[in-house]
């Protein structure tokens, strides 16, 4: 085992030493893996002052400065891929290859975000329609709204981060981060990464704290807007507590998938097997309802088990580990209570739900009841439980029964299902022969009902980071 690493917050360009110390370990061995410094009051008051200050720069930056951070930001980081996967290894309990792909989505994110930074233009609006807008026309720009003020949850601790301060850099605004404790060293080593490409001093902040420090994020009227990743009660408390802010939440979710008679069976099964287990199921859209035609339900059954018994379960630092832990062995106790619970309530189980530690073998489950939390709750572990279904519009009416919305997956060859399909899910994103768990970063994403508001993916965040702003010309004047 080597030394611990040391994660300080980022400050107005410098990172900071701290009295307060705490001890991450890994959810795989329990060794200590970091040191987190951890700002106070003080150092997130500073955080936020500088960040104010800095937006004066920033928003003056052209589209051209800001693009070229955002480019010379990615390049750093795929450079430096191998150590930012490492973090994820040690804190988050990421599988290696998982881990990798993570650093490789985050490239793609700035890489991104450096062209929607030149991208971000307006209209122009003919007001002569009516006799009293002759000689007028109107033109709309956007502009940035300010301090952005984020918090990000573990389990994709690089990539969400990125998600937060791309496309504050693009809009022009400046962010200061929360990261979750459990994975500091990820944002904070992005905020240096930022400073280095040339992000003015307080632009990008990090500061790894107590939740019940940064309650300024809610009440300080220098933040301009609110954007938070993680579990629907905190988020709606916060969202309700924000006054004036914008907010934007991404939220929990139970996804389903709905598997049709005139689906390819067996990708089907391929592509569920790596949504619904990969990183232990510790994803937002992570596959955890499968709805099949009963007609093809042995079939589906018979593909799906030999696959998910034949997956890696251990260290995520093994090469060949296609499932971790869970982040904590408390979280694994609960997912296997549920298991449990599905078990004495009448389901039945085809294959895992066996723990060892913060370990959960890939768990899946049939003959579950709506109301069971397997089913009507975020389970976020590495358990799917399978139902099978009648007719196409039942199974989306058995989709759509749940508070959550986030995103939903229907394999098909049949065009009419699947408009039907994209017509019918309460959910943020409907995927054509994929998994709910498909998204490249680019693309909006966000949920409706408990899932959340707003919308993430570079030119959809840079919206809701900025205000459009309307200039009337009269031209006889």
């Amino acid at each position: 085992m080597s030394d611990p690493s040391i994660c300080r917050p980022f400050i107005n360009g410098t990172s900071r030493a701290t009295r307060d110390v705490a001890e991450v370990r890994s959810p795989y061995s329990g060794d200590v893996v970091t040191r987190s410094h951890r700002a106070g009051p003080a150092e997130i008051a500073e955080a936020l002052a500088s960040a104010h200050e800095a937006f004066e720069t920033t928003r003056r930056l052209a589209a051209w400065e800001r693009a070229g951070i955002l480019s010379r930001i990615a390049a750093e980081v795929a450079k430096r891929r191998d150590e930012l996967a490492g973090m994820l290894v040690r804190e988050a309990g990421k599988p290696l290859k998982a881990a990798r792909l993570e650093a490789d989505r985050t490239v793609h994110t700035f890489e991104a975000a450096s062209e929607e930074a030149k991208r971000q233009g307006g209209e122009v609006l003919p007001l002569d329609t009516v006799p009293w807008g002759a000689g007028h026309f109107g033109i709309t720009r956007r502009f940035p709204i300010g301090l952005v003020a984020g918090i990000t949850p573990f389990n994709f601790p690089l990539s969400l981060t990125a998600h937060k301060i791309a496309p504050a850099i693009a809009a022009g605004n400046t962010i200061v981060i929360k990261p979750a404790s459990q994975t500091p060293s990820p944002a904070c080593t992005l905020a240096e990464i930022a400073h280095a490409a040339g992000a003015p001093p307080g632009a990008v902040n990090v500061v790894p704290a107590r939740a019940t420090d940064v309650e300024a994020f809610v009440t300080d009227p220098r933040v301009k807007m609110l954007t938070f990743t993680g579990s629907p009660a905190v988020g709606w408390d916060l969202k309700a507590r924000a006054g004036k802010k914008k907010v934007a939440l991404e939220l929990g979710g139970n996804a389903a998938v709905v598997v049709t008679a005139s689906a390819d069976l067996a990708y089907a099964v391929e592509r569920i097997v790596a949504g619904g287990f990969g990183y232990a199921g510790q994803s937002c859209i992570s596959v955890q309802r499968v709805l099949v035609d009963r007609k093809i339900e042995s079939a589906f059954l018979d593909l799906l088990l030999p696959k998910v018994r034949a997956l890696n379960v251990g260290d995520p630092a093994d090469e060949a580990t296609d499932v971790g832990p869970l982040i904590s062995k408390q979280e694994a106790e609960r997912a296997e209570a549920w298991i449990r619970e599905a078990v004495i309530g009448g389901a039945k189980l085809l294959a895992g739900g066996e723990r060892e530690g913060a370990l959960l073998k890939p768990t899946v489950l049939t003959a579950t009841k709506p109301e069971m939390r397997v089913n009507c709750q975020e389970i976020f572990a590495p358990v799917v439980t399978v139902t099978p279904y009648d007719d196409f519009e039942a199974a989306l009416k058995m989709a759509n029964d749940s508070t959550f919305g986030l995103q939903a997956g229907v394999f098909t060859r049949d065009t009419e299902e699947a408009w039907k399909a994209f017509e019918t899910l309460e959910v943020g994103g409907v995927m054509i022969n994929d998994v709910s768990t498909y998204r490249v970063d680019h693309m909006p994403y966000g949920g409706v009902k408990d899932s959340g508001t707003g919308r993430e993916g570079l030119r959809y965040a840079i919206e809701e980071m900025t205000e459009s702003r309307l200039m009337v010309w009269n031209r006889r004047s």
